[in-house]
């Protein structure tokens, strides 16, 4: 896994050789480069910072090089790339695509609901030193520069979190350890803290109802052969072989479209959530969510309102063989 070093250099190989360029034009193809205003240049230093790492004592050869960029996350590692060269477009699908990640990550980490604000607050510390302290300064010392590919983003990021929760902790026991030698020499006994039941969300069913709103409208939306595939594995249980028999694709291209479509659905029900809805037929109008109020929206529905595809499908329930009703959580 990777790990944020003080030093994102090290004393590995600091220039990559000239017969590796064809393969590097190759995978820097291979990434959204254009979307996130990556150039090759920048691309190409990532790489070798992380293969600066990860041959730190040793003088690859070029087939040795290509087989370790060949095993990276090479998407999180030219997103991070971009972030940490400033690209707006990269900080704007970063935002969207891990801000809920890492508040339910800080949430797991301190045992608490990624509505409290504690979750909140380690989750949005870390946006500071991911961005960098300046603008003049971004691109050295942006946190994602520490960032080398090795493992995917989630995890390299939750490891930071994790990593400067265990930093917090040992920060507040030099506190209380001074705390607790007054100057008389007697020790003092520190309190266990009181255990708190945590107060209800009130607007928990509200979020949850309008996730399921905007999810029915993100399904009438979709293309009618996309919707079908959606309908097939999670309303009706079918199998990919069984899906791309039904519509004609072969069972690899069935799970790749599936996956492609399940990140347009998640992407649309973002965007009606944070758009609102205006009056209608006597209903009053909704005001758009914010990051947070989206992510809990998408979190609430995940815990408590797995939602049955069937009857959003307007499926047949006997149609669905006893026992393979498929209920799916976002």
């Amino acid at each position: 896994m990777d790990s944020a070093a003080h030093n994102p250099q090290s004393s590995g190989p600091r220039r990559l050789p000239d017969s590796c360029a064809v393969y590097l034009r190759q995978l820097f193809s291979q990434c959204p480069a254009d979307r996130w205003q990556l150039s090759f240049t920048a691309f190409q230093s990532a790489l070798t910072r992380s293969a600066a790492k990860r041959f730190a004592e040793a003088s690859p050869s070029a087939a040795q090089l290509e087989e370790y960029f060949s095993a990276l996350h090479l998407n999180d590692l030219a997103l991070a790339c971009a972030c940490a060269e400033g690209s707006q477009p990269a900080w704007e699908d970063f935002v969207a695509d891990y801000r809920p990640y890492l508040r339910t990550a800080s949430a797991a980490i301190l045992r608490c609901p990624a509505s409290d604000p504690a979750a909140i607050e380690l989750a949005d510390s870390l946006f500071t030193d991911l961005y960098g302290l300046s603008d003049r300064n971004r691109s050295t010392s942006s946190l994602f520069r520490y960032f080398h590919g090795r493992s995917s983003l989630k995890t390299w990021l939750r490891a930071v979190l994790a990593q400067r929760h265990i930093d917090q902790i040992r920060s507040r026991k030099r506190f209380e350890s001074l705390d607790d030698h007054p100057p008389d020499g007697k020790s003092r006994r520190v309190p266990e803290p009181a255990t708190v039941e945590l107060p209800a969300d009130p607007r928990r069913e509200q979020y949850q109802q309008r996730f399921r709103e905007s999810l029915a409208s993100a399904l009438a939306s979709l293309e009618p052969r996309d919707r079908t595939r959606l309908q097939l594995y999670y309303a009706e249980d079918r199998t990919l072989a069984e899906i791309g028999r039904a519509i004609g694709e072969h069972e690899s291209s069935v799970s790749r479209n599936l996956e492609r479509v399940r990140k347009e659905l998640r992407s649309t029900v973002e965007g009606l959530l944070r758009a609102g809805t205006a009056a209608t037929n006597g209903a009053y109008a909704a005001q758009g969510l914010d990051d947070a109020q989206v992510a809990l929206s998408i979190q609430y529905a995940a815990e408590d309102a797995a939602v049955d595809l069937d009857e959003l499908f307007d499926a047949q329930k006997s149609q669905t063989p006893p026992g393979r009703n498929r209920t799916v959580k976002p």
